[in-house]
C-alpha cells in the first residue's frame, strides 16, 4: 500500500495551528461528509439502507441513534484519528457502534476482527429491529416490499394513511382487535 492510498494525509500539529497554537482545523464532520461516510457503510439485508447499516466491525446501528450510547447507537469515527493528524473528511470516516469507537480512541488501522471484540455481545432478531424501527419511525419499511406496515395509529383506525403503498397484511384476524 502506497502513501498515497491512505484515507487521509497525516499532517504535524504546527501545520494546523494558529497562532495561539490552537488547531485550526475543523473537528467534527460537516453534513455533507456524515452523508457520504452513512453511503458508503455496509447495508443490513433486508432492511431500508436510509434508516440502518453495518458499522466497520459487522455491527448495526440506526441512523436515528447517532451519538447515543447502546448497542443500536454510532458515532462518525476518524480513520486516522484527528489526534494524529486526520481530517475530517469523508475520506477519513467510518461508521462505528458507539462503544467500539470509545475503545478504539485514538488507535488508527485497528483490525475489524478487534474492533468486533469491542462490540456489544447483542443479536437482534427481524422482529426485535421491526420493533425498534416501528417506534423510532412510526413504520417499517423493507427495500424490494410493494408494501409497507402500517403504523400504530393506523393499526387502531385513529389514522389512515395517505401514502400510496398498501399496507401489509398481517396475520392476525383484524376483527379480533
Amino acid at each position: 500500500m502506497t502513501s498515497s492510498s491512505s484515507p487521509s494525509p497525516q499532517r504535524s500539529r504546527g501545520e494546523n495551528s494558529n497562532r495561539n497554537g490552537e488547531d485550526s482545523r475543523p473537528r467534527f464532520f460537516d453534513a455533507k461528509a456524515r452523508s457520504v461516510c452513512w453511503a458508503k457503510a455496509d447495508v443490513v439485508p433486508g432492511r431500508h439502507p436510509d434508516r440502518w447499516r453495518k458499522d466497520a466491525a459487522g455491527n448495526i446501528v440506526c441512523k436515528r441513534f447517532s451519538n447515543c450510547l447502546g448497542c443500536l447507537c454510532f458515532e462518525y469515527d476518524h480513520i486516522v484519528p484527528f489526534s494524529k493528524g486526520g481530517e475530517s473528511v469523508a475520506e477519513n470516516c467510518q461508521i462505528l457502534q458507539t462503544r467500539v469507537n470509545r475503545l478504539k480512541s485514538a488507535k488508527d488501522h485497528v483490525d475489524a476482527n478487534k474492533l468486533k471484540g469491542y462490540s456489544c455481545d447483542v443479536n437482534f432478531t427481524d422482529k426485535e429491529l421491526d420493533i425498534i424501527e416501528m417506534a423510532v419511525y412510526g413504520d417499517v419499511i423493507r427495500p424490494g416490499n410493494q408494501c409497507r406496515c402500517r403504523t400504530v395509529a393506523e393499526m387502531l383506525g385513529q389514522y389512515k394513511s395517505k401514502d400510496s403503498m398498501a399496507a401489509c397484511k398481517l396475520p392476525y384476524n383484524e376483527e379480533a382487535l
